[in-house]
């Protein structure tokens, strides 16, 4: 397999570390959806990573879809998110709320960088929505008492949250104020000093435009 994204986006690196949890072998290709959009093209249309080319050709997109194939590929005894029911929907849910916080982080380094007038409007508007986020993963995580975030064993809702508060905090510096959010702090921590995490990472650069 080949994953094409470089890995300061928390969307390629959730993938990667998916990966490199699963053992599963992969060679990595950090194309730049802005300065190798021409490499990216030719297996994904819209030029943008995570992008995963199977050793058949085949080519699967969006981070959401390449993880539920990757967990169908090791089988539901592996997978790190529950084959079904309220377990399930539970761990989507987190996943959804982090991965939507990394939309919004991602939304505002466009802003800051490729316009030279700037939305203050949109500016606040995906302030709070990344506050009232944090707030609620906040609480959620506080109401558990497990090593992870459903249990003893780390799974894809864990992975997503962490990826997602690296590029916040070092995208957007005095956004994600980590006196308030006691409970995110200590969960990224954890994950991050986890050897896959240590591994996978890339600090955050400014794309060129």
């Amino acid at each position: 397999m080949i994953l094409i994204g470089q890995y300061d986006s928390p969307f390629v690196r959730r993938v990667a570390i998916a990966l490199r949890l699963y053992d599963l072998p992969f060679e990595h290709r950090p194309w730049s959806t802005f300065g190798d959009a021409d490499k990216i093209a030719p297996f994904n249309p819209l030029r943008r990573v995570p992008t995963l080319v199977l050793d058949d050709g085949e080519v699967v997109i969006e981070s959401g879809t390449i993880l539920d194939y990757l967990d169908e590929l090791v089988g539901p005894e592996t997978a790190l998110l529950p084959a079904k029911g309220p377990p399930r929907r539970q761990a989507l849910k987190i996943c959804a709320l982090a991965t939507g916080l990394g939309d919004k982080a991602v939304s505002l380094i466009y802003e800051r960088l490729l316009h030279t007038e700037k939305s203050q409007i949109w500016i606040e508007r995906c302030q709070i929505q990344i506050a009232a986020v944090l707030d609620v993963l906040e609480a959620d995580r506080g109401s558990r008492t497990s090593q992870w975030w459903f249990g003893d064993r780390i799974g894809h809702a864990d992975i997503a949250v962490a990826c997602v508060l690296r590029i916040t905090w070092e995208a957007h510096p005095g956004v994600f104020d980590q006196a308030r959010w006691l409970k995110l702090a200590a969960h990224a921590a954890a994950c991050e000093a986890l050897p896959p995490f240590q591994q996978i990472a890339q600090p955050f650069s400014p794309p060129n435009s």
